[in-house]
């Protein structure tokens, strides 16, 4: 079996804040995205890396969990999302791990889910999901840019109280390769260019802060206008991002 990181999600109020940051300054190009029950998700993908997914609610019961979050503190990143070809197979690791999944829903074939609260997933919420399929793309929103040149999603920052604890979380249960390791830091990549680095933090709340993302853009440097634009966005969008040139 395997699990690869897919996606890192952000929950917003405000979806052009998201198309003009991860589209119009990172050029992320239109994946796929619909409404589901009480929130719209759409994605973007780019040249390596995970792809990003923005949430937003769109009001009734099925909405609370994403208007709990945004109430609570405003846009920012909602959880890691993680594509297995047996959830089974890893629910079962990851409760031999002392992790109890939650939200377990494995009655629909195309898609299975379970989460893992951030309490026990140092800081931020996990979604395991086998689907049988890709998503067919959709007609990209109306507020979505032009893409600027493209970039790579190369980094997410996690910074997390218990070091040893989020390594085997995720190398033992999500497959995550361990690059690299030293007392306070272990780097993580899955196939597709797709890399996490852990660091150790004392007194983080939940166990864990999702620090900062690094985009790097190949055939050239950000220009400062991209500079103050994409800090502009991020700090909207709850979120600090590092642009690599």
């Amino acid at each position: 079996m395997t699990a690869v990181l897919d996606h890192l999600a952000i929950g917003t109020p405000n979806l052009t804040d998201g198309w003009e940051l991860f589209g119009g300054v990172l050029g992320g190009t239109w994946a796929y995205g619909m409404d589901s029950p009480g929130y719209w998700w759409g994605q973007l993908r780019f040249a390596a890396g995970p792809k990003i997914e923005l949430l937003t609610p769109t009001g009734g019961p099925d909405a609370a969990f994403l208007e709990r979050f945004l109430a609570a503190r405003g846009a920012g990143p909602h959880h890691f999302n993680f594509l297995v070809s047996d959830i089974g197979a890893t629910l079962a690791r990851v409760r031999a791990l002392g992790i109890e999944p939650v939200g377990v829903n494995l009655g629909n074939p195309h898609w299975q889910e379970a989460f893992l609260h951030p309490r026990n997933a140092h800081g931020i919420v996990i979604q395991v999901a086998q689907q049988a399929g890709e998503p067919a793309a959709d007609t990209p929103p109306a507020g979505l840019p032009a893409p600027a040149a493209r970039t790579s999603f190369g980094l997410i920052e996690h910074h997390v109280g218990d070091l040893p604890g989020a390594t085997r979380l995720f190398t033992e249960a999500l497959d995550g390769r361990l690059e690299a390791a030293g007392d306070d830091t272990a780097e993580l990549t899955w196939p597709g260019g797709k890399r996490i680095r852990l660091v150790r933090k004392e007194g983080l709340p939940l166990g864990g802060l999702l620090h900062h993302v690094r985009f790097t853009r190949s055939g050239g440097a950000f220009t400062t206008q991209d500079q103050e634009r994409a800090g502009l966005l991020a700090k909207r969008l709850g979120l600090t991002v590092e642009l690599a040139g």
